[in-house]
Order: C-alpha cells, then structure tokens, then sequence
C-alpha cells in the first residue's frame, strides 16, 4: 500500500530509474496523478505537463462510463459496453462532443495561458495515480502519439493485471508497480487518497516549469 500520491509517484521513479527508462517529458493526468507525477518528472529531470480526457458516457446513464475523449478530440470507447448496449460511436457524438468540451475547459485552466507542449520525436511518459477501467489512460496514449511522440510509456503505481495488456497494445512500454488480479478501486491502494484540488495541482505544474 501507497502512504499518499507522492509516496507512490516517488516509487514510480525508482522502478523507472532502475529500468533505465530516459524520457524527454512527463505528462500527468490530472488532477490524481499530478502530485505522483511531479515526483517522477523531478527525479528524471524532465519537464512537466498535463494531459486531459474525460469519459464518454451513456446519453441515458452519465455514471456510465463508454470511453473518453481529450481535449484534442481524441477518444477511445469500450467496445463490450457499446455491444451490449446496441450502440455505435456516430450515436454518441453529442456526449464526445460534452466531454471533449470539459476537457479543452480543464485543460485551458490548468495551462493558464502557456502554450501546448511540442511533442514531436519525443519520448512521453504519462503518469497517473492508478488505471481502473483504462479509458482515460488510452485515449490520452492516442493523444501523444497524434501529437507526434516518437515513444510513449505508461507509467502507474496500480492497475488491474487485466488491463495491463490492454494497455500494451496502446502504449509503446506499460510500467506499473502493482497489478493485482483482484481490484476494486484505486483508492483501496492508498493510505491516503484525499481529492487533489485544482489549485495544489496548478502548483505542481508551476513549480515544474520555473527556473532551476
């Protein structure tokens, strides 16, 4: 078990330091996954930047989750739930078109004016604080690689062993430090698992971008 977000984001770097994993930047996905993050771009030495998606859900069920969209419009859907539903992607425009919104609003916040980062050859390491379903974590693997990424690594402390090879037909490399077969929620892994506020994670964007 993870004592908080930082704890785990500091382990996550150790395991990348040991592989020998050298990434050019550190997207974390917000708001969880900034303070795990910041610990891993600070240890690499990298650069620190946020990359945003929202789910997809149902348009009679919004707790339903279907896939996600970044602010780039990139999505990914989860084709069971679509199946079992009898729906195809063109149904669901309108909710992409919501949650691509929500996420370009998000994202603009937490940039605060700076401009996107310049992806192009580079080798991208995603960090988030734990993967339940994936969708978030896919559709954002698609965003780097849209954007140019010459290599993308996902690097999480927890996810289901299920998704993990999920995972690996997205991303180039899937580093996590727990995979457990039996998995209920992210949270359950940590000690403390407090929601990060926009503000405290606005810090380690800021933090990460002035002057050493």
């Amino acid at each position: 078990m993870f004592t908080d977000r930082a704890d785990a984001g500091e382990q996550l770097a150790s395991m990348l330091e040991e592989r020998g994993v050298d990434a050019d930047i550190v997207l974390g996905i917000p708001r969880g996954g900034l303070p795990a993050a910041a610990a891993v771009a600070e240890r690499l030495g990298v650069s620190l930047d946020v990359i945003v998606a929202k789910k997809i859900t149902h348009p009679g069920n919004p707790e339903y989750a279907v896939g996600a969209v970044t602010a780039d419009d990139v999505a990914w859907y989860d084709d069971e739930p679509l199946r079992q539903l009898g729906l195809d992607e063109d149904e669901l425009d309108d909710e992409r078109e919501r949650a691509r919104q929500r996420a370009e609003e998000k994202l603009d916040g937490f940039r605060d004016g700076r401009p996107p980062v310049d992806l192009e050859g580079k080798h991208v390491l995603i960090v988030d604080d734990g993967v339940a379903t994936g969708a978030t974590m896919r559709s954002c693997v698609r965003t780097a690689k849209d954007g140019g990424a010459s290599r993308v690594t996902v690097a999480v402390p927890v996810a289901p062993s299920t998704r993990v090879p999920e995972l690996e037909r997205e991303a180039d490399a899937v580093i996590t430090l727990r995979a457990p077969e039996r998995f209920t929620a992210v949270g359950r892994f940590y000690q403390t698992f407090d929601q990060v506020s926009t503000e405290e994670a606005v810090e380690y964007l800021e933090a990460s971008a002035a002057p050493r």
